[in-house]
């Protein structure tokens, strides 16, 4: 399936149901992580960094990037609400591990539990994929580790910064449109 397909069925599935999404960047979520965060998210400051050392990150490397925006995948401008929509490559055993440092109680508007069953399912075949891309501050065969940290970064920080808590959509099948309405409840009650 052509990068780009799963999003983008799942945008017209939105607006299919009147929910109007955008592209988004934001300054605060960029290639620094942690160490480019604004000081009104230091709160998850020590889960990130926790995360960032157990995935095998390397701080100086980390810290030198430059503050380039991450793209992500929708916004709800009106409500502000940030929709992370996630194939397969998103569920590895490095995402799984992430998880062993969310702060209990954090406000998610996803199941970790669902997404810790999905990792442990579909990490075999998720952990193949460009299993030797390197990628800076996680190095050689790191593009695995990186995407598992950004997944959090963006998780802990979006709240942090006064955003409700994101939705993430599970698509390890890369259909964007059934994804779309498997969790339309949640989005709909999410937007409204």
């Amino acid at each position: 399936m052509p990068v780009g397909d799963c999003e983008n069925a799942f945008m017209e599935a939105a607006r299919s149901e009147g929910v109007e999404l955008a592209r988004y960047k934001t300054p605060w979520l960029n290639q620094k992580g942690h160490f480019g965060l604004p000081d009104q998210a230091l709160n998850v400051n020590g889960p990130l960094s926790d995360i960032f050392l157990s995935l095998g990150g390397q701080a100086i490397e980390q810290a030198a990037k430059r503050t380039t925006a991450l793209p992500g995948d929708f916004i709800h401008l009106t409500t502000g609400t940030i929709i992370e929509v996630d194939e397969l490559q998103h569920f590895t055993s490095f995402r799984l591990k992430s998880f062993d440092y969310y702060p209990t109680g954090y406000p998610l508007d996803f199941e970790t539990t669902e997404y810790q069953q999905l990792c442990r399912r579909f990490a075999p075949k998720a952990d193949k994929y460009r299993q030797t891309k390197t990628a800076v501050a996680f190095g050689p065969g790191g593009r695995q580790r990186q995407r598992a940290y950004y997944d959090a970064l963006r998780d802990l920080a979006i709240p942090a910064m006064g955003h409700p808590p994101i939705i993430r959509v599970p698509a390890p099948d890369g259909d964007g449109a059934a994804a779309f309405n498997r969790n339309r409840k949640r989005i709909l009650l999410a937007v409204d």
